[in-house]
């Protein structure tokens, strides 16, 4: 399943267990980067539309862990923990996602491609099976939360 926004350059591909989202930025791939990885531009942006976000902890680097809350417009708080796995800055980030029960529940691996002045990001998350993705993408809105959040990063980028 492809699903392409020509207004914002933004696609998503759903292929087995994995999440492909990939998205050219007006920026070039070191501010990208680093807007991806400082918690004062983070607190921007990261998230679908309408949620805020509480940074606990972050340290990126391999074996650093990053703790958060995301705050949804409806009031619900999710606990989130990233732990890097591999930092290559400014070229990639490898990093589990997980809450307070689970580690892991999908890995990601962020590239970022210097276009010159411009960013290729593409975000590849692999999830522990197919449907599991598919119960992800039906009951939380991953596709569109992905978009959102690249959208804001975009804006923030914008901004810089």
């Amino acid at each position: 399943m492809t699903n392409n926004d020509a207004t914002n350059n933004t696609t998503a591909t759903i292929n087995g267990p994995e999440l492909i989202v990939t998205r050219t930025l007006s920026a070039p791939r070191e501010l990208v980067f680093k807007t991806w990885t400082d918690p004062e531009h983070l607190v921007h942006w990261w998230g679908p539309q309408g949620f805020t976000l509480t940074i606990h902890a972050i340290d990126v680097k391999p074996g650093g862990v990053w703790r958060y809350t995301m705050h949804g417009p409806d009031g619900t708080d999710y606990e989130n923990k990233i732990s890097y796995i591999e930092v290559n800055r400014p070229e990639t980030l490898v990093y589990s996602h997980g809450d307070a029960e689970e580690d892991e529940q999908f890995r990601v691996n962020v590239t970022f491609a210097d276009r010159g002045n411009q960013t290729e990001l593409t975000m590849r998350s692999l999830f522990k099976s197919a449907e599991y993705l598919e119960y992800v993408v039906k009951n939380y809105g991953a596709v569109e939360g992905a978009k959102q959040t690249l959208d804001r990063l975009a804006e923030e980028l914008a901004k810089l």
